[in-house]
């Protein structure tokens, strides 16, 4: 039988990018422009990416390494204020088992030419599937490589 538990965490990491919130908000809020930076390691396939935008939409995007586990994020948009603020609970599955519940909020600021990106994550971690600390830094490197799709996307533009 499974030992069950929880731990709950809350973080928050703050980012500053260069681009204007439009910018921020549409990497955020566009299936194109997010499925460029809300990825797994270079070595996991994509099995599934859908993205509903708009309050009571849904998104899923899971994929894994060759031979599994498979990697699951499925959240439901809560709140949208564009260029300013995002809402969503999401669960994190590893093959059939739920890991996590979370409530992610995304607040954007101008700050100068460019914008102030503060994450608010509050989470329940289940069954010792999952840990605080991991999550906080798959999602600081998210949010690198979001920064990254910024600069990247703005060379392309120019």
């Amino acid at each position: 039988m499974t030992k069950r538990s929880v731990k709950h965490d809350t973080f928050v990491i703050e980012r500053s990018y260069s681009a204007a919130p439009a910018r921020v908000f549409f990497a955020l809020s566009n299936k194109e422009a997010k499925s460029r930076w809300f990825v797994g390691p270079d070595e996991w396939a994509q099995e599934r990416y859908e993205m509903d935008f708009r309050v009571g939409g849904r998104e899923i995007n899971s994929g894994g390494p060759e031979g599994g586990p498979v990697h699951t994020f499925e959240a439901l948009y809560h709140d949208i204020v564009p260029d300013q603020r995002i809402v969503y609970s999401y669960d994190m599955h590893l093959d059939d088992k739920r890991i996590s519940v979370s409530l992610a909020t995304f607040e954007l600021m101008p700050e100068g030419t460019g914008t102030r990106l503060v994450l608010t994550e509050q989470g329940a971690y289940l069954d010792d599937f999952d840990d605080p600390s991991m999550r906080r830094r798959g999602t600081e490197d998210l949010l690198d490589a979001l920064g990254a799709s910024l600069t990247t996307d703005a060379d392309a533009d120019a």
